[in-house]
């Protein structure tokens, strides 16, 4: 962390340094341009819990098809994306394993069977398995589940990993280029600068940060999560609907002769309640996630039991495993659990044409940041390069916004082809 006021220029500059942030920085930084990305915490707060699952197949959710389309799309950059991070690109924990979900009880095997009509209406492989098909596959899968369906599709990454491996390429390149500043400013961003400070609709032309320095920059993304919405200096029709959305999650250590506990990711219903479990290379195994709105940032007593207790169900050994973490994070929801990404509209007008200059908006990301890193980083990109995929407009970030009231509603029913 810098000690005294320093004033940076830059291209781009990043606000926050979550998995999104860091993804939108890299991809600039390939792309030739200089970029800094601002956060005391890279990394700390959502990222910091998230499982890693690349599961654009297994994430459908009814009424959300509109995010379909999005996910798969980020689920076939993630391959590129991992080789783009250099020669240790394997350090991120990328896995292309595949998915398994299961039921515990006929119930919830009617409810993945009812689930997995709807994926195959949507073109996606969801194949079933019989019970000891799936034994064989996972032998330590408990023998009274009641079903079992097979994801090929769906992947697995360490997003501790993952940002770890682009903050050390953004240090890299910083200092193999030359850029006279460090990719990283380990403080607080408190707002916009704009080219006419009375008007915040005008270009965008930096960032304030809360030492009193100021990163000046063509181009400012608004990654930061929860705390987008609190930066002074945004448009003022801009409504950013964010709302904390708390999970308990676990990390476990599987003793050698449990190993290995699971091949590949495992996502359950037990008693219509979602659990599951993911496998890390290192011995360790995740646990996740409850999904709370009670404004808590303590890790849950009651999260963390239901969460072993459904765990054993599905996978009776759990019971033998080292528990060695428990955690709690808040991840940015929104009314319609889309993120809200791309360029605000000076009018809210749905398409481009009047947007305010310098600025990108890329949070609200819920349970999706990891798995849509890769999409958001490049569609960044093109928006600041001019050519931007023009089947992300509907996610533009100012659907919300009190121009437009019947917005809220705008994604629902919109279903990917």
């Amino acid at each position: 962390m810098n000690e005294r006021v320093v004033n940076r220029t830059v291209d781009v500059a990043v606000i926050g340094g979550g998995i999104i942030g860091l993804g939108i920085a890299w991809a600039v930084a390939h792309s030739g341009r200089t970029v800094v990305v601002i956060d005391p915490d890279p990394a700390g707060g959502a990222t910091y819990a998230a499982a890693g699952m690349l599961a654009a197949v297994s994430e459908l959710h009814y009424q959300e098809e509109v995010l379909l389309e999005l996910m798969l799309a980020s689920s076939a950059l993630y391959p590129a994306f991992i080789e783009s991070l250099g020669p240790d690109h394997h350090l991120t924990g990328y896995q292309r394993t595949h998915t398994m979900t299961v039921g515990a009880d006929s119930a919830d095997r009617q409810a993945l069977a009812d689930l997995r009509g709807v994926q195959l209406a949507n073109g996606l492989a969801v194949d079933p398995l019989t019970i000891r098909a799936a034994r064989v596959l996972e032998p330590l899968l408990s023998p009274h589940v009641s079903g079992a369906f097979m994801v090929e599709q769906d992947h697995q990454v360490d997003p501790r990993r993952l940002a770890e491996r682009i903050q050390l390429e953004l240090a890299t390149l910083a200092k193999s280029r030359r850029w006279g500043h460090d990719a990283l400013i380990r403080v607080n961003a408190m707002g916009l600068l704009h080219d006419d400070s009375a008007d915040a609709s005008s270009r965008v032309t930096g960032v304030a940060l809360a030492d009193g320095g100021t990163v000046s920059a063509a181009e400012v993304v608004v990654a930061n999560g929860l705390a987008a919405a609190g930066l002074n200096g945004l448009p003022e029709r801009l409504t950013l609907p964010l709302r904390p959305v708390y999970g308990d999650i676990l990390r476990l250590r599987v003793p050698a002769h449990l190993r290995p506990l699971l091949t590949c990711t495992l996502r359950g219903l037990v008693h219509g309640v979602p659990v599951y479990l993911v496998p890390r290379s290192d011995g360790t195994v995740v646990i996740g996630a409850t999904q709370r709105e009670d404004g808590s940032t303590a890790v849950s007593a009651g999260g963390v039991y239901q969460l072993l207790r459904d765990a054993q169900v599905l996978l009776p050994a759990v019971s033998e495993l080292e528990l060695i973490e428990v955690t709690a994070r808040a991840r940015p929801g929104t009314p319609d659990n889309a993120p809200l990404l791309g360029r605000v509209s000076r009018t809210g007008g749905e398409t481009s044409g009047n947007d305010i200059p310098g600025l990108i908006i890329a949070t609200g990301f819920f349970r999706h940041g990891v798995l849509l890193t890769p999409v958001a980083a490049q569609y960044c990109l093109q928006l600041i390069e001019g050519s931007a995929d023009q089947r992300w407009e509907r996610f533009r970030p100012h659907r919300f916004s009190a121009t437009r009231p019947s917005a809220s509603v705008s994604l629902q029913g919109v279903v990917s082809s």
